[in-house]
C-alpha cells in the first residue's frame, strides 16, 4: 500500500505542483465534492457542456471520450483559488442533555469556518496516436474539505473542531473514435484519499463542555481505484451530444483514533458517489456556442460510515452522514470576439445532498445558485489562456443538534449560516506538436 501511494504522488507531481496538491481543501459542490477546480475554462460557464465537451480539455474529468475532440498533443494546467464564507450564529440557547436541560456556558457561534481559502490544481493531457486512437492523462483533486471554526470557544464544538479531506486522483485515460459520429473513452481513477476529523469530547448529560475540553481525532489514508467511462455523439455538424458515468470508489481508510483514553488502530469503509453527467453542446453560428448540462451523483450511497477497531473487530464509533442524492443543471454561451478572444458565462443551480436534518458543522451546504464568467485568449497557434469566475450564492444552511440529527450527542445545539462562495481560475493550454502536421481526423465537433 505504502509503494502504491508513492507511485500516485509521482505520478501526479509530474503534472501539477505538489504545494498546491496538499492546498486542496474547501469543498463547494455537494456536500465535499470539488467541481470548481476541475478548468478554468469551465468554470466561466458553470460547467455547462461538460459531457460534450464544450468546456475544452477539463471535459476529460467528466467524459473520457471527450479525449478524441482533441487533435495531435496537447497539455492543460489549471489552478483555482476558493473562498468559501460562513458562520453558524446560535439560533436557541444551547443546552445539556435536552432542548430544556441546563444552559451550556460556552454560547458563542463559530465565526467563519471556510479559513482563508484554497488552491485547487487540475492538469490533462493528451496523445493522438492514430486518426482513431488517443492516451491520455488526468490529473486533480475532485473531493476535498477544509473547515475549521474561527472561533475556537464555540457551543457546537462537541460535533466538530475541524475537518480536512484531501484527494489526489491520477487517471490514465483512453478514447477511441469508432466513426466519424461516435467516439468512446474510458479512464481508470486511482485516487489518495487523506483525512483529519477533530471534535471536543466530555460533554455528559449535566456537565458542560468548555474550550479545555479535550479533542478527539480521526486520522486516516487510503489508495484505491474505480473507472470511468462515456461516449460522444455528433447527429450532424455542429452539435454534439455526451453521457458519462463515474463509479463509485470504495475507499478501504486505514488509521487511528486519539482519545483522553489513549491511541488506537481504525479502519472504516467509505463508498464515495458514483454519478451519470449528460451534456449538449450547439454551434449557433460563426460567433455564438451554447452549452447545457446535467448531472445527477448518487449521495445516498454516502450514509452511515461504522469506525472499527482494528484490534478488536468492533465498531467504536460511526459517522452518520445520511445523505440524499443531488443534481446540477447549467447553461452556459460563448460569443467568439475575433480570432483571438472568446467570451463566455453561464448559470447553474445544484440541489444538494445535504439538508436540515442531517447538516453537520463541518459543512455549510445547501441549493446554490452559480454565476459564471470567463474569457479565453489564443496567444499563438500552439497557446492558449483560459480565466473563469463564480460567485456561488448558498441557501441559507441550519444545522438542528435538537434531539433527531443522526449524530446527535448530550449537547444540543441549533444554528444557521448565511454561506456565499467567491472562485477565480486560470489555465494554459499547450499544444507540442505542430498543428499543420496533425494526423488526419474528422472532427468531433467544431469548437471555437
Amino acid at each position: 500500500m505504502d509503494s502504491m501511494k508513492g507511485i500516485v504522488r509521482t505520478a501526479a507531481a509530474a503534472t501539477v505542483s505538489v504545494a498546491a496538491l496538499l492546498a486542496a481543501g474547501a469543498a463547494q459542490a455537494g456536500s465535499f465534492a470539488i467541481r470548481s477546480g476541475q478548468s478554468a475554462e469551465g468554470l466561466g460557464m458553470a460547467y455547462a457542456g461538460a459531457a460534450s465537451g464544450g468546456i475544452g480539455m477539463g471535459a476529460m474529468a467528466w467524459n473520457p471520450a471527450t479525449i478524441t475532440m482533441f487533435p495531435g498533443r496537447n497539455s492543460q494546467w489549471n489552478v483555482t483559488y476558493l473562498n468559501a464564507n460562513a458562520s453558524y450564529d446560535p439560533t436557541s440557547p444551547t443546552r445539556l442533555g435536552s432542548p430544556v436541560g441546563p444552559l451550556n456556558p460556552i454560547q458563542n457561534g463559530s465565526g467563519n469556518i471556510g479559513g482563508d481559502g484554497a488552491f485547487i490544481p487540475a492538469s490533462y493531457s493528451n496523445w493522438q496516436l492514430t486518426d482513431r486512437f488517443w492516451i491520455g492523462l488526468t490529473t486533480g483533486a475532485p473531493f476535498g474539505l477544509r473547515s475549521k471554526a474561527e472561533d475556537q470557544v464555540y457551543a457546537g464544538q462537541v460535533y466538530g473542531r475541524s475537518a480536512n479531506l484531501k484527494t489526489i486522483n491520477v487517471s490514465p485515460t483512453i478514447g477511441y473514435k469508432v466513426n466519424d459520429w461516435l467516439s468512446v473513452g474510458a479512464a481508470v481513477q486511482v485516487q489518495y484519499l487523506k483525512t483529519s476529523l477533530k471534535n471536543a469530547t466530555g460533554a455528559t448529560l449535566g456537565t458542560a463542555i468548555g474550550p479545555f475540553a479535550p479533542n478527539q481525532i480521526l486520522k486516516g489514508d487510503t489508495v484505491d481505484v474505480g473507472f470511468r467511462v462515456g461516449a460522444t455523439l455528433t447527429p450532424r455538424e455542429g452539435t454534439t451530444i455526451g453521457i458519462a458515468y463515474r463509479s463509485s470508489i470504495h475507499q478501504t481508510l486505514e488509521g487511528t483514533i486519539s482519545t483522553v483514553a489513549g491511541v488506537g488502530p481504525i479502519k472504516a469503509n467509505l463508498n464515495l458517489p458514483d454519478s451519470v453527467v449528460f451534456g449538449v453542446s450547439q454551434v449557433i453560428n460563426d460567433q455564438w456556442q451554447a452549452h447545457l448540462g446535467v448531472e445527477w451523483t448518487n449521495w445516498s450511497r454516502f450514509r452511515r460510515i461504522p469506525i472499527v477497531s482494528q484490534i478488536s473487530g468492533l465498531p467504536i464509533s460511526s459517522l452518520n452522514f445520511v445523505y440524499d442524492d443531488s443534481w446540477f443543471f447549467s447553461g452556459g454561451v460563448e460569443y467568439k470576439y475575433n480570432q483571438a478572444l472568446t467570451l463566455r458565462a453561464g448559470v447553474a443551480y445544484e440541489l444538494s445532498p445535504v439538508n436540515d436534518t442531517n447538516r453537520t458543522v463541518f459543512i455549510s451546504d445547501n441549493d446554490r445558485l452559480w454565476l459564471s464568467a470567463g474569457a479565453s485568449y489564443q496567444v499563438t497557434d500552439k497557446l492558449k489562456l483560459d480565466l473563469g469566475y463564480t460567485y456561488i450564492n448558498v441557501n441559507k444552511a441550519k444545522v438542528n443538534y435538537s434531539g433527531t440529527h443522526p449524530q446527535q450527542g448530550p449537547v444540543f445545539f441549533t444554528a444557521e449560516a448565511k454561506p456565499y462562495i467567491h472562485i477565480v481560475s486560470a489555465g494554459l493550454t499547450y499544444r507540442w506538436d505542430n498543428p499543420a502536421q496533425t494526423i488526419p481526423v474528422q472532427p468531433a465537433v467544431r469548437k471555437f
